[in-house]
C-alpha cells in the first residue's frame, strides 16, 4: 500500500524558507508516469496546487509560485521535498504531499514571528 508522510517544522519565521519532506513508502518515487505533488491548503480556502517533480525528475510549479518554490528529491530515501522562500503569514497552510490518488495526512505550517 502507497503512504504518503510529511514531515517539517510546525512554525517558519516570516522572511524564512520552509522547507518540508514527504516521505513515500510502498512505491518508488521512480515508477514510471507518476507525478509527486504538493499541494496546501490555507484557512478558509480551497486547495492550493503548489508544483510536482516526474517520476523522471523533472519539476513544475504552479506559476504564481513559482518564482519562491523548488521541488526535489532523494531516490535513496524515497522522499520528494518542498522549499518555499521567503514565506509570509499568507504561506500559512496545510500541506499535502500527494500522488494524485494517495495522500499524506497534511502538516499545518503557520508563519509567525
Amino acid at each position: 500500500q502507497v503512504q504518503l508522510q510529511e514531515s517539517g517544522p510546525g512554525l517558519v519565521k516570516p522572511s524564512q524558507t520552509l522547507s518540508l519532506t514527504c516521505t513515500v513508502s510502498g512505491f518508488s518515487i521512480t515508477t514510471r508516469y507518476h507525478w509527486w505533488i504538493w499541494i496546501r491548503q490555507a484557512p478558509g480556502k480551497g486547495l492550493e496546487w503548489m508544483g510536482a517533480i516526474a517520476s523522471d525528475g523533472k519539476t513544475y510549479y504552479s506559476p504564481s509560485l513559482k518564482s519562491r518554490t523548488s521541488i526535489s528529491r532523494d531516490t535513496s530515501r524515497n522522499q520528494f521535498s518542498l522549499q518555499l522562500t521567503s514565506v509570509t503569514p499568507e504561506d500559512t497552510a496545510v500541506y499535502y504531499c500527494t500522488r494524485g490518488n494517495f495522500w499524506g495526512q497534511g502538516t499545518q505550517v503557520i508563519v509567525s514571528s
